[in-house]
């Protein structure tokens, strides 16, 4: 059975896990309730339990893209300032040097340079979203870095490279925030990037695939674009699950707000 493709808004830092006392809603904020809420569903909803993830989060860049073929990455703690037990966090989900080394051969084929390595430890916008959907980390995962030219028509061709992927068992998902700008927060926040999500939305859902990608791929042609990302890297991963997805039906599966601002997620197919 063919796996859908996802956008998921993966938080901010560890906001899902500041408060230890709590193991069931462990952070302090309900902002970030339904978020977490959300993530927690994502593998429920899905055709069937998928056998490997494909994972491109916006907290990798490299001059080509790069696929993680370790057996078992350990966590790479790539945020700042948060209490001292945030960094001692676990999620030992197995990795997928299989899968990586298929999507490495999916992506050259296409014409694209295209790297491997070992080294690098899943960073907050793997564990952080998955420890959450995955709690027992019992799916491999191979993790896909972003170029960083940030080259959004490429972005969205990779992920038409990779699309074969999810008839072989392989959820595909994009881990960013589709409005991240954090010099501003607050109730300024709201009208303009509220303006913006709608723009988004309506992009991204529109029907016609081909028009889908010409819009996302413009997305900085849409209003408050570069107020709600002054540097696109969240959002590219989103581009990677809009080829993917293919000519599949696009929704948006998730809205909320969190610090004023108005965070969505999307799934293809």
């Amino acid at each position: 059975m063919t796996q859908p493709t996802f956008f998921i808004p993966h938080g901010g830092g560890p906001c899902f896990f500041m408060d230890p006392s709590d193991p069931d809603r462990p952070h302090s904020d309900p902002m970030w309730h339904p978020m977490q809420e959300y993530l927690a569903g994502l593998i429920a909803g899905l055709p069937e339990r998928p056998r490997a993830i494909l994972l491109v989060s916006g907290h990798w860049e490299e001059a080509a893209f790069t696929v993680h073929g370790g057996e078992g990455p350990p966590l790479f703690f790539d945020y700042h300032g948060f209490p001292p037990h945030t960094y001692q966090l676990r999620w030992d989900a197995p990795g997928a040097p299989d899968l990586a080394h298929r999507a490495a051969d999916l992506l050259h084929d296409a014409g694209f340079a295209t790297r491997e390595e070992t080294a690098r430890g899943w960073d907050h916008g793997v564990f952080i979203p998955m420890k959450v959907a995955l709690p027992d980390a019992d799916i491999p995962i191979a993790q896909l870095s972003l170029r960083h030219d940030l080259d959004s028509a490429a972005h969205i061709a990779a992920g038409r490279a990779l699309a074969p992927l999810r008839d072989e068992g392989v959820l595909i998902i994009g881990s960013g925030m589709s409005f991240h700008n954090l010099r501003v927060r607050g109730p300024q926040a709201i009208a303009p990037s509220t303006a913006w999500d709608d723009a988004l939305i309506k992009a991204v859902t529109d029907p016609d695939p081909q028009a889908r990608a010409i819009r996302v791929a413009a997305w900085d042609q849409l209003p408050h674009a570069r107020f709600a990302h002054p540097r696109e890297e969240h959002l590219l991963p989103l581009m990677v699950a809009l080829g993917a997805g293919g000519d599949d039906a696009a929704t948006c599966t998730h809205r909320s707000s969190v610090m004023g601002w108005s965070v969505s997620g999307y799934r293809f197919g």
